[in-house]
């Protein structure tokens, strides 16, 4: 399977957008239905990850919703506090439809934050894991972007086309059902390219061990994934805001709110604007410095985002020297963010939508939870007590109520609620505010080129050491260069793209000189009644007036040019000198870089008895030096990129060549720079 193109993804910290509304009407729609429009066996939409978990053997709607629970309980401490992008992990009892047998399935936009998707097929994996009667499908807009991220190690059979439905995380592995395995089912169509979910399942409820993918596919995907859970605590941002007192209250309840509120800001439009006019919800006279938890995307998305407030807002800055300005500044945006939420509430009553953590399912999950030690030991009552309550309600209203339902709460109406139904005291925010914690470092936000070289190359496993050093300089090899070019020559390419020789110590191409004059013998005629098929097709594919007259006349035209092979070889090597001669004298032969004398002394020695005349023009027809003339013209394009990407460097580099950078060309910018 030849590597596709890099994957689109973007990612905030590098750059921001202007600000426009990047998701139409109905692509708002869908997003706040995500898990039923994903229910389907249609294609995901853009930036959303699907994930479906099937029975493998024998099971049923209550085994399924049996270990939906299982699964709440036992992601609760990684998600409760987890801030995702756009939408989080849910899974719902999805029932048969078609060849799709029933399952647990949902679907999360995860919006400029990749990370989530990545974080989704970790949870599949430990899910896996630890509920060893479920296998799990996981793709995206792109397809099996987990074959994406292995293209480099996948076998030649599995291509785009055939890649439905055979890979599967079991029991903490990945599996890749072959194509050998489909194609021996009775029940499976000779013409279907891939198997179905069904057939997929029970291969695997019988032969596991055999479908496991191999170590370098299982190790890409594996690298991606790693450092979970504890690479969460690393993904969050935590700043000073200067905000109103009643997004502070908000926030306290619902930390996971914030992302809401960057989107909105981040995606406003000149209708959302019109709200922040006038701030009806969140005036700015009551504000008060806090710390809020960001994720790293989120928290760049927000600060590089340039914005200035209405004056009618009452929303001011203080001068950029200020030692709390981008406090004010941070505060100021994500109170737009909220302002914009509300506005767009329906102004429905508290309790209408409000999904209260009470009843036998929040008794079992809050029971379970204290099995687990989600409290981690504290007293009930306690403030750290009472923070982790707070996210787990959050969690259960967002992943667990939620899931089994299409309507959706918008943020708004949720903010709403909060403040309505929670209680504040000013002066208790003014005194924690007294007494803050230091906000993290954000010079993660700044990237330096070496910096982005060192992790572009990490990313493709190409990382080598600086050769700033001179005693740690590596030495180049002209000739592996030249070797390896063509080594890539002689690959035979297909439509599909040309694969790179990753080693140079291929076989050389070899040329066997009898196997040539045969098929030359063939191919001019040596022997007229030896004529293979190919030639007797070629003549077959004109429309010839007459053929019998043709043929006859180029029957007769053979037997009187009727000559000996090796004398045909001889007339073309004089025609192939002669043209030597004339291009030796051009602009044309000159250019090319030639063996030294002592390199064709033999052909000299040889050329002797055909005269003097003959004598003075071959000894300037010494061979042309294809290596060195290789090189040349590879270092002359090298070095004409200007150190930008360009098609030498992209080949060399594919096939594990790199080249220095051209110290004459650097010593002479240097010297014209003083």
């Amino acid at each position: 399977m030849t590597p596709p193109p890099q994957r689109r993804r973007h990612d905030a910290v590098a750059s921001a957008p202007p600000c426009r509304d990047s998701l139409s009407a109905p692509q708002r729609r869908s997003a706040a239905c995500g898990p039923a429009l994903m229910a389907g066996d249609g294609a995901p939409g853009e930036d959303v990850v699907r994930y479906r978990l099937f029975a493998v053997g024998p099971g049923g709607e209550e085994l399924l919703r049996g270990c939906a629970r299982g699964i709440a309980e036992r992601l609760a401490p990684l998600l409760a506090a987890y801030i995702w992008q756009r939408q989080p992990f849910r899974l719902r009892y999805v029932p048969p439809r078609g060849d799709t047998p029933e399952h647990l399935g949902g679907s999360t936009l995860f919006g400029d934050n990749v990370e989530d998707e990545w974080f989704v097929v970790y949870l599949l994996r430990e899910i896996t894991r630890a509920f060893p009667l479920l296998a799990a499908r996981v793709d995206d807009n792109d397809g099996e972007f987990l074959l994406i991220e292995a293209a480099e190690f996948l076998p030649k059979w599995l291509s785009p086309e055939n890649s439905d439905n055979r890979v599967f995380f079991y029991k903490g592995e990945l599996h890749i059902i072959p194509l050998s395995e489909t194609q021996e089912q009775e029940d499976c169509e000779p013409s279907a390219a891939s198997p179905t979910i069904s057939q997929a399942l029970r291969l695997l409820s019988t032969r596991s061990e055999e479908f496991l993918a191999a170590e370098p596919i299982r190790a890409a995907v594996y690298k991606r994934i790693s450092g979970y859970p504890e690479k969460i605590q690393a993904s969050f941002h935590r700043a000073h805001c200067y905000l109103p007192a009643g997004i502070v209250a908000v926030l306290k309840q619902r930390p996971s709110l914030v992302a809401a509120a960057v989107q909105a800001f981040y995606l406003r439009d000149p209708v959302d604007l019109r709200a922040c006019r006038t701030f009806q919800t969140f005036p700015p006279e009551q504000r008060v410095m806090t710390t809020v938890t960001f994720t790293k995307c989120l928290y760049a998305q927000l600060v590089q985002q340039k914005f200035v407030p209405d004056r009618r807002s009452g929303y001011t800055l203080p001068l950029p020297s200020h030692p709390q300005y981008k406090a004010y500044e941070l505060g100021m945006k994500l109170a737009h963010g909220f302002e914009i939420l509300c506005s767009k509430s329906s102004k429905a009553s508290p309790d209408s939508k409000r999904n209260e953590c009470s009843g036998p399912v929040w008794e079992r999950f809050l029971n379970g939870l204290k099995e687990k030690d989600y409290f981690k030991g504290e007293m009930e009552g306690s403030a750290k007590y009472m923070e982790l309550l707070r996210m787990a309600e959050d969690y259960f209203q967002q992943s667990v109520t939620k899931a089994e339902s299409c309507v959706e709460v918008s943020p708004g109406d949720e903010i709403l609620t909060l403040l309505q139904t929670t209680t504040f005291d000013v002066k208790e925010f003014e005194r924690e505010a007294a007494c803050l914690p230091l906000e993290d470092d954000d010079s993660w936000l700044e990237i330096s080129p070496d910096d982005l070289d060192k992790m572009l190359k990490e990313a493709t496993n190409e990382f080598h050491p600086s050769s700033d050093d001179d005693e740690e300089e590596q030495k180049y090899d002209l000739e592996t260069v030249a070797e390896s070019m063509k080594a890539f020559v002689s690959k035979v390419s297909t439509h599909e793209g040309a694969e790179m020789p990753w080693s140079s110590d291929e076989a050389h191409v070899t040329f066997d000189v009898d196997s040539f004059t045969k098929a030359l013998d063939r191919i001019l005629g040596a022997d007229s009644e030896e004529l293979d098929s190919d030639d007797l097709d070629e003549e077959e594919d004109f429309n010839f007036p007459d053929e019998d007259d043709e043929d006859l006349d180029a029957e007769n035209q053979r037997q009187e040019q009727k000559v000996l092979p090796n004398e045909l070889i001889g007339s073309l090597k004089s025609y192939m000198d002669e043209m030597d001669r004339e291009l030796a004298h051009t602009n044309v032969g000159r250019s090319f870089t030639t063996q030294k004398k002592g390199a064709s002394s033999a052909k000299a020695t040889t050329s002797q008895d055909a005269g003097p005349d003959s004598e003075a023009e071959d000894a300037e027809l010494t061979p042309v030096d294809v290596d060195m003339n290789l090189v040349a013209n590879l270092l002359e394009s090298y070095s004409a990129q200007a150190g930008l990407a360009g098609p030498t460097s992209n080949i060399l580099q594919s096939m594990g060549v790199y080249l220095p950078e051209n110290a004459d060309q650097i010593g002479f910018n240097k010297g014209a720079t003083e």
